[in-house]
């Protein structure tokens, strides 16, 4: 039995281990943080102006030649 050998690999697994939830935190702080945008801009008044801006092409123009 190999006890530094062993004991390397498990500071290994723990060192990826650590490193793995600090990139998952980051990554749920990112999420949170984009809702949080998200849930704002779909509040109130500028509901309007992002529907607008996701169809740009609607209500430019009028045909009255009926």
């Amino acid at each position: 039995m190999d006890i530094p050998l062993m004991s390397m690999a498990l500071s290994q697994g723990q060192v990826q281990q650590q490193a793995s939830i600090s990139v998952m935190r980051k990554a749920m702080d990112q999420a949170e943080g984009n809702a949080e945008f998200i849930n704002k801009m779909m509040s109130g008044s500028q509901v309007h102006a992002l529907q607008h801006a996701a169809q740009l092409h609607l209500g430019g123009h009028i045909d009255i030649k009926g």
